[in-house]
């Protein structure tokens, strides 16, 4: 089920989502400590994959963009989207 719903200024929607409850233990969380770790998760590997920004990245996750920094250390994700290849393309004019 997807509800709208606006607040403030931004727009809200909000999905819900049917898990069994073993999901829960396996993993030593409670329902909101799994969830924020779920957008968290998302956020990472949206922003590893290139397909959002740092601040998009942050933004879904609920963070601060030096929040969201910290957390990329977590997953051993580099906060730099360029690799070494593409730098010494650019720095080269190709």
């Amino acid at each position: 089920m997807i509800l709208e719903k606006g607040v403030g200024k931004m727009e809200t929607v909000q999905v819900s989502l049917e898990l069994p409850r073993s999901i829960f233990s396996a993993l030593r969380q409670d329902p909101v400590s799994f969830v924020f770790e779920m957008r968290l998760a998302a956020a990472v590997k949206w922003y590893e994959m290139r397909r959002i920004s740092q601040a998009k990245a942050a933004e879904i996750a609920g963070l601060s963009r030096s929040e969201f920094l910290t957390a990329l250390a977590r997953f051993g994700v580099s906060p730099f989207q360029y690799g070494a290849d593409e730098i010494v393309a650019e720095v080269a004019g190709d």
